[in-house]
């Protein structure tokens, strides 16, 4: 599907708690450790990964859309970045820079 939100940038499972309900995760991989918070999560866009990674699998579970392998995600999208995310094409839209 197609969403629209707020990136947030994690790198850690440990910083989970700054997680902002309804945004857009961005961060290097997932493993079972962070499915716990998928819960709140609009999207998912990785580094790594692939179809049948675990973030790919939870993300369906969950109905949310998931981009995995972008290249430089966590450098090209900083956090309060608004975007579209469509998992169909796996296309990411810049709508706004980060908010103040």
């Amino acid at each position: 599907g197609t969403v629209e939100g707020e990136i947030c940038v994690i790198r850690s499972v440990h910083d989970l708690s700054r997680l902002k309900p309804g945004s857009i995760l961005v961060t290097e991989f997932v493993d079972p450790a962070w499915t716990i918070s998928f819960i709140h999560l609009k999207g998912l866009i990785t580094e790594t990964g692939g179809v049948l990674s675990h973030g790919a699998v939870i993300a369906r579970e969950y109905g949310f859309p998931a981009i995995l392998s972008v290249t430089n995600a966590l450098g090209r999208l900083p956090a309060g970045t608004r975007v579209r995310m469509d998992g169909a094409s796996g296309k990411i839209s810049v709508l706004g820079g980060p908010s103040k």
